[in-house]
Order: structure tokens, then C-alpha cells, then sequence
């Protein structure tokens, strides 16, 4: 669920198609919005900065980002806020920085927690098979381990191109899947891989984990994400969605960000040379201007495990240095986590649900996710002390060439600023 080429972040995002088709609560926000001069102990160097990455932020939204929300945290308590959008875009929703967002495979890092927290307590073990926990459900589940779910490198094959699955992924059939129907039609991969050989990103691997978990603890995986992750952390925000309804969130008042995709035409261009599309083929909802397709109403539910979190950039910021600075796993499971295997299509590495990614300012961990309209990047440092998030209301738009550099230069840019470094000399201008 995460993608974009000729760099990591300029392939189509995973959770969309796949390669082919393929937190600081109480915290004074320094907003990056027109406004005074620079707030209380805040430099003019810093000022700049931010204004640099408001411009730039405006400009991927204007050449194909068409809406980006980032928020930057240098642990120092002053976190920037922004949300840029392009101007047709406003008819649908004024985009704001707290706004509630699809945050797709991101939900993986937080699969793996749960499940690290089992090994903790004993209840799990990373070298169980899936046959021990679904027997009969996954083929050669007496050869593949939690540990390869987790890592993605248990030779399963991905359900999302399937002809099965393709239309409920367009939006185009409402159906409601559920984990062990996707897994019934999860193919082996292409070529063929044996469980353990190599890393191959797959969703298939965590819908097994969260009915792994489920059966282990005797709780449903949104209880399970209440209990232990959102409710500890405070994360009003958040949640697992069940259905494609949206608008206003009636407990918090948030609003849901509308994502957009390109239309059929656009999109069969843009996937030309990776993957042929059949006329016709593409993304349903209501059309936009510059061909564009509102995809807000395509139910993600199914990717439940593997993808399916709601939140915001704060409340998402929050859960992942709680995460990175030990406060969610005692440190022998932290260090599970960050074992990785080679993953140079994601940038750097992957470990047990956790992105390692060299970036041009240094090393920072995460994820990436990807639905129908919905892209994001959440990082931190190594020490979860520092992290950003952006957010970006389309997935495939940002694979055209211009629409993949300026997102590039944003994220790279505010992952910079993060990191408390300039931001690349090649970064365009705002």
C-alpha cells in the first residue's frame, strides 16, 4: 500500500493498486497560514523555513496534489501546520490541518504492534506458522511465520489485482469482503517465491495477521486497537472504518478529507508502459474538474488490518514516537521490530511493520499508505522524539511526472525540516 518510480516516492502507491496497477497533545501550533510575524521564540530563520515549506506545500497541491495536509514536529514543542489545496477543490471541502484521513497502510505499523505486544506477553511467537492459528486457511501456512507475515516475505501473492477483487477496489462493486475471503483469493506471487526467500510487499499478509490476533486474545481487532493503542494514547481521532460513510465525525465534529483519482482516460495514460488497462477501466464516484474523480464514497473496510485506519496527522504523529521512543513494546520487541530485510522498492528497508527509509537528510522510520484518494508519509527519527506527516487527497494523480516532482520535493523538504536540516538544494521553488 505504499508506491511511487522512478524513486520510492514517486511509484503509484501500493494500496491503491499495487506496483503495476497497482504527536504532541497540548503542543502551541506555529501555523504556516498568512498571518503576524514570527510567534515567541521563533527565529526569522525558522519563519522562513516554514513559509518555504507553505510555498511548496501550494505548489504540489497546484501542479497534481491537488491537496496536501503536513504537519512537521521538531520536539520542541512548536509543531507547523499546514493544509494547502488546490482552489476548484474548495467547492467539495476546505481542507484543514486536523482533518480526518485515510491513512492506509500506515495501519500495518500498528498491526504489528498489537502483535509484538502478544510476543511480549507470550501469547504469540514470532516462529508460529500460520497453519498453528488458521489451519486450512492460507496455503502453505505450515511453511510461512508470523515473522515473514509481518516482514512480508512469506511468498503469499496479492489479492488486489485479482479479477475478483479489482472491482470492489474501483469502487465500481459494493461489496462488503471479508478477511478470509480475500485470503481464499490471494494468489502466490509472480514468480513464484518460497516463505523466507525474499521481501514482497503483500496486504494478503496482514489480513492473516489481524485474524491471528483476534483468535489469540478473544477480542476483535477494533477493541484491540481501542484498548491498546488509541485509547492509552489519547487518540480521539482515530479509528477503524467499517463502512464508507463519512462527512462530519458526530463524536469529535472532524471533518473527512474528499480524495480525488484520475478518470479512466488519465489513468490508463498514466499506468501506460507498467500495466494495460482495458477501456473504460477506472475509479468510480462523481467527476471533477480536470478529470479528476471523487473517490470519497469507495468503502476501504476491506483492507480492515492492512489498512483501513482513520485518523489525523497529530493523533498518527502521537501513536508512532510513542511507539518509537518504547513506550507501546519493551525494548527486545522494539528490536524485533527494526530487524529488516532489503526492501530498495520502499527506499531502504523493512522490518516487522516498519519501513526503514534513507531519505536526503538522513535515516527516518515509518510507513507509507495508499487508498482510492488518499496517500500518505508519516515518519519519524530514530529516537521518536522528532516526526512529520503529509497527507496528499490523491494516489495515482501524484504518479505524472510533474505531480511526482513537486510531491517529492515537499516531502523531502518537510522530512528535512524534521530533522532539523535545510531542506535539498533541489527542491523547486514556492
Amino acid at each position: 500500500m505504499s508506491a511511487h518510480s522512478p524513486s520510492r516516492r514517486h511509484r503509484i502507491r501500493r494500496g491503491a493498486l499495487t506496483m503495476a496497477l497497482a504527536t504532541c497533545m497540548g503542543a502551541a501550533l506555529v501555523s504556516c497560514s498568512d498571518g503576524p510575524g514570527p510567534a515567541a521564540g521563533q527565529s526569522v530563520a525558522n519563519t522562513a523555513a516554514d513559509a518555504s515549506l507553505a510555498g511548496l506545500a501550494q505548489k504540489a497541491a497546484d501542479t497534481g496534489s491537488l491537496g496536501v495536509i503536513v504537519r512537521v514536529d521538531s520536539g520542541d514543542g512548536k509543531p507547523v501546520e499546514i493544509a494547502r489545496q488546490a482552489a476548484w477543490t474548495k467547492d467539495d471541502h476546505r481542507l484543514a490541518a486536523d482533518d480526518q484521513f485515510r491513512v492506509g497502510s500506515n495501519t500495518k505499523t500498528l498491526t504489528a504492534t498489537l502483535v509484538l505486544q502478544q510476543v511480549a506477553q507470550q501469547k504469540i511467537s514470532l516462529n508460529d506458522t500460520v497453519e498453528k492459528w488458521l489451519p486450512g486457511l492460507v496455503k502453505g501456512g505450515e511453511h510461512i511465520t508470523v515473522r515473514m507475515l509481518l516482514n512480508h516475505t512469506s511468498g503469499l501473492g496479492d489479492f488486489l489485482l485479482t479479477p475478483q477483487f479489482l472491482p470492489s477496489l474501483t469502487g465500481q462493486e459494493k461489496r462488503t469482503w471479508t478477511p478470509r475471503e480475500l485470503l481464499a483469493i490471494t494468489p502466490e506471487q509472480d514468480p513464484p517465491a518460497e516463505p523466507g526467500e525474499k521481501y514482497s510487499y503483500s496486504n494478503a499478509n496482514y489480513e492473516a495477521l489481524g485474524l491471528i490476533l483476534e483468535k489469540a486474545t478473544g477480542s476483535s481487532l477494533t477493541e484491540l486497537i481501542k484498548d491498546k493503542i488509541t485509547g492509552p494514547l489519547g487518540m480521539k481521532d482515530s479509528y477503524l472504518a467499517t463502512n464508507g460513510d463519512w462527512d462530519t465525525d458526530e463524536t469529535t465534529g472532524k471533518q473527512h478529507v474528499t480524495g480525488y483519482e484520475p478518470d479512466a482516460e488519465r489513468l490508463r495514460a498514466i499506468l501506460s508502459g507498467t500495466v494495460d488497462l482495458p477501456e473504460g477501466v477506472g475509479f468510480a464516484g462523481p467527476e471533477r474538474s480536470g478529470d479528476n474523480i471523487d473517490t470519497s464514497a469507495i468503502d476501504p473496510s476491506w483492507s480492515w488490518a492492512a489498512g483501513g485506519m482513520v485518523s489525523t496527522a497529530q493523533d498518527w504523529q502521537r501513536f508512532l514516537t510513542a511507539l518509537m521512543s518504547g513506550r507501546l513494546l519493551p525494548e527486545a520487541q522494539m528490536q524485533q521490530m527494526r530487524t529488516t530485510v532489503d526492501a530498495p522498492e520502499e527506499g531502504g528497508a523493512y522490518g516487522l511493520g516498519l519501513m526503514k527509509v534513507d531519505t536526503p537528510c538522513g535515516t527516518v522510520w515509518g510507513h507509507t499508505g495508499g487508498l482510492p484518494g488518499y496517500s500518505s508519509e508519516i515518519y519519524t527519527d530514530a529516537t521518536g522524539t522528532r516526526s512529520v506527516a503529509v497527507f496528499t487527497i490523491t494516489n495515482f494523480g501524484i504518479k505524472e511526472k510533474k505531480a511526482a516532482t513537486t510531491n517529492k520535493a515537499l516531502v523531502d523538504a518537510a522530512t528535512c525540516q524534521m530533522l532539523g536540516k535545510p531542506q535539498p538544494s533541489h527542491s523547486p521553488a514556492g
